[in-house]
């Protein structure tokens, strides 16, 4: 069981886990998890965690099917620039591998913006904290346990 998945059955909410075996060729994680899961990529949801500034990090959750507007996300925290953290110090901070990060269960707690679009959505897909295995949930669940709120963050393709 992953931190994640130990996260949602102590909160005691409803959720769903979908298994996939994982090509370890590929580093398209979220397509591949649609693909294999027949899901649609505007329903799962990809984990990307940001740097803001020089020391800290925060935590994007943007639909597959797009792409995460940097510049949407530092409005959104009230900062002037965000980059995309690098790999090892997401690794090291959040617990997960890259392909596998969820934004739920991390080592240390960052604060967490999920795209707007998930609010219309009953349910969606993110990463429970492994490659080839995802968690269906709410998103309104999945912003309560992870102290996330909604913003526009996302553009399309």
């Amino acid at each position: 069981m992953t931190p994640a998945v130990a996260q949602a059955k102590k909160a005691k909410i409803k959720f769903t886990l979908h298994e996939y075996d994982h090509d370890p060729n590929t580093r398209a994680y979220g397509r591949e998890a649609a693909e294999k899961l027949g899901i649609d990529p505007n329903r799962l949801f990809k984990t990307l965690v940001v740097a803001v500034g020089t020391a800290d990090l925060a935590v994007a959750v943007v639909p597959v099917a797009g792409h995460l507007d940097l510049k949407a996300f530092a409005r959104a925290l009230g900062v002037k620039k965000t980059v995309m953290a690098d790999k090892h110090i997401v690794e090291k901070t959040t617990g997960y591998l890259t392909g596998g990060v969820s934004p739920m269960g991390q080592k240390k707690r960052l604060p967490v913006l999920i795209d707007a679009s998930a609010q219309d959505l009953d349910k969606i897909w993110v990463s429970a904290g492994r490659r080839g295995l995802q968690i269906s949930l709410s998103p309104h669940d999945l912003a309560g346990l992870t102290r996330a709120g909604f913003h526009s963050i996302a553009r399309p393709n």
